[in-house]
């Protein structure tokens, strides 16, 4: 497995694997899929200190990450937020933690000081990723999210880079 920089050759296997979870799994809060023309936006977005990657394996993507601005505001552009997922015929094979692990890597080489989770308090799978590779958590909201008709508690986990 390799993992690389996406291209816009591979917003439709970045959106194969998202739309799974969107219809799914309480792991995104995105309740309906997004056009490749939302795609192709949240691309161009971003780049430079905030890569989208692509786990390849086999000659397919088999999963994906990504950095995002935490908050448009100046004073948090050393804060990123993470974002892993795997396709789902691939779990437990290590490929969200290699992902995990390259965007550590990538945020703390583009100067970034802090990297948040923000995960759906029931992913327990994701939980244990990210505090295995040194994320703390530092805060749990509420019933914050309504998806399957149900309330969702989202905890956030934060690692800090070195200087």
């Amino acid at each position: 497995m390799d993992i690389r920089p996406a291209t816009v050759a591979d917003l439709a296997a970045i959106d194969d694997i998202y739309h799974h979870y969107v219809l799914s799994s309480t792991c995104t809060f995105q309740v309906e899929p997004g056009t490749p023309q939302e795609r192709a936006a949240w691309f161009a977005a971003h780049g430079g200190a905030h890569p989208v990657t692509v786990a390849v394996g086999g000659g397919d993507v088999v999963g994906w990450g990504s950095l995002s601005r935490f908050h448009p505001r100046a004073a948090y552009r050393f804060t990123v937020e993470n974002s892993v997922y795997v396709r789902a015929d691939r779990h437990r094979r290590g490929i969200g933690r290699a992902l995990l692990v390259d965007l550590i890597e990538r945020a703390a080489r583009a100067g970034h000081h802090a990297i948040l989770a923000s995960i759906t308090a029931d992913q327990d799978a994701s939980i244990a990723l990210h505090r295995s590779l040194g994320f703390e958590p530092v805060a749990r909201l509420r019933e914050i999210g309504f998806k399957f008709g149900r309330w969702l508690d989202v905890v956030y986990l934060e690692r800090i880079l070195p200087a």
